[in-house]
């Protein structure tokens, strides 16, 4: 089964941690969209790509096992 399209209108933060965790869920899916992301990775600086990829890359880590990097967010089995 297909997820169904990230609605913008349901993000909302500060409100509470819930809620913050269920909009920055939003908020991922739609930055992952690829007519998005193309465009503004497009626009970005060297400098700043090299910036984003390194705290994204630090929260993956502290926050995922290896094997769940490679199984969410790489979509590939992890050979242990």
């Amino acid at each position: 089964m297909k997820d169904s399209q990230p609605d913008a209108s349901t993000i909302c933060f500060g409100l509470s941690e819930t809620a913050d965790r269920t909009s920055l869920a939003v908020f991922l899916q739609l930055y992952g969209r690829p007519e998005f992301s193309k465009e503004f990775s497009g626009r970005l600086s060297a400098e700043e790509i090299t910036d984003l990829v390194e705290h994204l890359t630090k929260l993956l880590r502290r926050h995922l096992s290896e094997t769940e990097y490679h199984d969410l967010f790489l979509c590939r089995r992890h050979k242990e």
